[in-house]
């Protein structure tokens, strides 16, 4: 039973699964499964397939169960499903894949390759709109080394796929052209490409460049640097690009022809400044490489007159040099030892070396002309490229000639006028003083900038005259730049023009000249016309005041001062005043005492405290020479008030000395207490000092005592321990063992107050982050705030309490050692 079933399954197979067998004799049991290689565990796939033949899961499971099986029964199989289901991409690529995989070790030209050539192209067929089937074919026809086939193959491909799936082929197409020497078919295929992908022409420049189709390659890169819109893939700027445009068309000159490579230079010249050297050098390069020696000469000449940076000159500079020295040795190779000087390679090389020679001695200038192409305003610059013409006297003319047209002086960085300045020097030290003055006066007419720019231009064309002892001529100059402009010629002038009649510097001057070689009238004439224009300054009116007294007019030198403190105010006036008051005292002595105290009250009345001293002191001693001892002392306290704080105790010493020498010792008393009242602690513990020190000389022993017991306030026993010493030696020298132990009381007493102000100090600081801790913690802190406040007040409460020298008690805060000196002073 069992044979007899599987004959009638062989048969069915045999009948239905394979048409063209249909026809043919039923065959034995034997010879079907030998033809399809059908064994028994098959059997139920096979009946699978033929209830279920479209079904793609079902041969798919019968070819995972033949995996163990023969290849060739395998390849059967599939051959049986894409034959039942030609467009099924699942079973044609993974009958494809495992037939591509059967030959990854036999050689590219292996007859089975032709087979699965022949598989892919069938499948193509019914899938051609799969870009992985065409991808797994173009791989595999690539390492055949069928380059026709396999472009065509390619070309297949792109005209078979939609538009949206090229860049998956084009890759592969593009690998496949640069692997093979194929340049025109390279190119063909590029030029396709790019077509459909204009960004990537870098791409498509180094194949160019690879397969040596340079002037294609040139063309290529031009047009990308003037696609304004184009985006380098490989991150190149299009500074860069440019670059490797210019050393490309340079470096091979012979081999490009479609585009203009000079004309390709210049624009980048104008488009990128900062490369500037290196496109000049490429451009000489280019020539030089076409044997074109004098262009490249023409082109490093045109460079280094053309360019605006140092750095550019220098590259372009040093290119040229060694261009030069070059042409030097290839000529002197040329040219045997013993050949002739006057044969024509001889002469060259005397021409190439001559030429070589030059251009060294030009850099200096070559650089200037750099300098000055960055800053035509640059005056420093072309007072140096002058320097550089110092034994060419025509040349240095010319300099300057330019070097004024050129400068704009309102634009200028440096000193415009000196340029003038140094080209009528030029004419002067020739002796051509007509050019020299025509200089200054063009040089007059430019706009400077400043009014002192100006003036300084006036004064030197002046001093030249003087020089050139044409002092009418100097004096006459000075007068047309001290002239007042009219309104409507002050319209037409430039700011500094219509303004430098009032310039300080060329009124100097002027009244220079009329001292030496003018008259009194006319140097008169000049300051006067300095004071009504209000340009003078106080050292000018102490010259006119000083000349006016030279020639004995000694009223007009006074209204001179007179005029120079209405002028200006302190602390400016300080000097005219001090001139004034001592030549008016030197002058009249005690003759106009009341006129001179009116001056002295006049220039004390508005002084500050810096220059109050020596006014109030000059005024003091002019009234204890001509005037009353009493107004002197008057002069005195005032100053005592008016000089700064630190000037003060020297100022009391000296009012008190001089109040001894005239009214006596015994009228110093009462000095003496009004500067200790006003003197601060410091200071009013020195004068107590002094005070007792003449007491003790008086023999007032116990004024003494109590002048150093009011001091002791002032006197720290800790800091100031030699006023404590002084009056120890006092006590020991004068006084008995009372008043030396109430010394000591008093000391201990000083001391513990000045400790209590310590600690008082202390304790604020400390009350008062107490405060900012109790306002934060708990109400429970506020009793001890409370216990401390207390604490400090009684503190400050005692340390208001004077302590007084002798043994009462101090509860009515009076001081008994309180000086009475008024009580002594009745006699006096």
């Amino acid at each position: 039973g069992t044979a007899t079933l599987c004959t009638c399954r062989l048969w069915c197979i045999q009948v239905f699964a394979l048409p063209s067998l249909r026809c043919a004799p039923m065959p034995s049991t034997m010879a079907a499964r030998l033809a399809l290689d059908i064994h028994d565990e098959d059997l139920t796939f096979e009946e699978e397939i033929q209830h279920h033949p479209l079904s793609v899961k079902s041969w798919v499971r019968y070819i995972d169960h033949k995996q163990e099986s023969d290849k060739r029964s395998r390849w059967h199989v599939y051959e049986r499903a894409v034959k039942q289901l030609p467009r099924s991409y699942k079973i044609w690529h993974r009958y494809l894949l495992e037939r591509t995989k059967a030959l990854e070790n036999c050689s590219p030209t292996d007859a089975l390759r032709e087979e699965v050539n022949e598989c892919f192209e069938r499948a193509l067929v019914y899938l051609g709109k799969m870009p992985r089937i065409w991808i797994e074919y173009l791989q595999f026809m690539v390492p055949q080394c069928q380059i026709t086939r396999t472009r065509r193959a390619f070309d297949a491909c792109l005209r078979t796929l939609p538009v949206t799936q090229h860049l998956r082929i084009w890759p592969l197409y593009l690998e496949f052209v640069q692997s093979h020497d194929i340049p025109e078919t390279g190119v063909r295929v590029f030029r396709r490409y790019l077509m459909i992908e204009p960004d990537a022409a870098e791409l498509y420049i180094d194949y160019l460049r690879r397969i040596g189709r340079l002037d294609e390659a040139a063309v290529m890169m031009a047009k990308c640097v003037n696609r304004d819109r184009f985006v380098s893939k490989t991150g190149k700027t299009r500074h860069q690009m440019w670059i490797d445009l210019c050393n490309l068309i340079a470096k091979n000159p012979d081999q490009i022809h479609s585009i203009k490579v000079e004309a390709i230079i210049r624009s980048g010249l104008r488009r990128f400044t900062d490369m500037v050297g290196t496109l000049w050098n490429a451009l000489a390069d280019y020539h030089i490489r076409r044997g074109n020696f004098e262009k490249a000469r023409d082109v490093y000449e045109e460079a280094i007159s053309t360019v605006q940076t140092v750095r550019d000159f220098s590259q372009v500079f040093e290119a040229f040099a060694e261009f030069e020295q070059k042409c030097i040795e290839t000529q002197m190779e040329a040219t045997t030892e013993d050949e002739d000087e006057s044969s024509p390679d001889a002469i060259e090389l005397e021409l190439r070396m001559a030429r070589f020679e030059n251009l060294m001695e030009r850099r200096p200038l070559l650089l200037s002309s750099v300098l000055l192409r960055q800053n035509p305003n640059n005056v420093e610059e072309w007072h140096k490229r002058a320097k550089l013409y110092e034994n060419n006297l025509e040349e240095m003319i010319s300099t300057f000639a330019e070097a004024v047209q050129t400068v704009d002086p309102r634009e200028a960085t440096g000193k415009p006028h000196t340029l003038w300045t140094a080209f009528a020097r030029i004419y002067e030290k020739s002796g051509a003083l007509d050019e020299a003055r025509a200089v200054f006066e063009k040089g007059l007419k430019s706009p400077f900038r400043t009014v002192d720019e100006l003036a300084t231009l006036w004064c030197e064309f002046a001093e030249m005259e003087v020089r050139a002892r044409q002092y009418k001529r100097a004096t006459t100059l000075m007068r047309r730049a001290t002239t007042v402009p009219s309104v409507a010629k002050a319209k037409e002038m430039n700011n500094a023009q219509a303004r430098v009649h009032k310039s300080l510097k060329i009124w100097t001057l002027f009244a220079d000249l009329e001292e030496s070689i003018g008259t009194f009238e006319s140097t008169k004439a000049v300051y006067n016309a300095m004071l009504d224009l209000k340009v003078a300054t106080p050292r000018v009116v102490l010259n006119f005041a000083t000349f006016l007294e030279e020639k004995h007019f000694f009223e007009e030198a006074f209204t001179a001062y007179e005029r120079g403190v209405a002028l200006f105010r302190w602390p400016a006036v300080f000097e005219i005043w001090n001139a004034y008051l001592v030549k008016f005292v030197k002058r009249y002595g005690g003759t106009k005492v009341e006129r001179a105290r009116e001056l002295f009250e006049q220039a004390v009345r508005g002084c500050t405290p810096k220059f109050a001293r020596q006014l109030y002191l000059l005024f003091a001693s002019f009234e204890e020479e001509h005037g009353l001892a009493r107004h002197a002392m008057g002069v005195y306290e005032r100053a005592t008030s008016a000089v700064p704080p630190n000037e003060r105790f020297q100022m009391w010493k000296l009012y008190i000395a001089r109040a001894a020498s005239v009214f006596g010792v015994t009228h110093t008393r009462q000095l003496y207490a009004k500067a200790i009242e006003e003197l601060p602690d410091n200071e009013a513990r020195q004068m107590c000092s002094q005070f007792a020190d003449l007491e003790r000389k008086l023999g007032e022993i116990d004024r003494a005592r109590a002048i150093y017991s009011h001091g002791s306030q002032f006197a720290d026993p800790r800091t100031q321990a030699s006023y404590w010493r002084t009056w120890e030696e006092f006590e020991v020298r004068h006084g008995n063992e009372d008043t030396y132990r109430e010394m000591c009381r008093i000391k201990r007493s000083v001391a513990a107050a000045f400790n209590t102000s310590v600690n008082i100090a202390a304790n604020m600081v400390a009350a008062a982050q107490d405060q900012v801790a109790a306002a934060a913690a708990a109400a429970a802190a506020t009793d001890m705030a409370t216990l401390e406040a207390q604490t400090t007040a009684a503190k400050e409460a005692h340390q208001t309490q004077f302590v007084k020298a002798g043994g009462e008690s101090a509860a009515d805060g009076a001081n008994t050692d309180e000086i009475d000196i008024d009580d002594d002073d009745d006699d006096d």
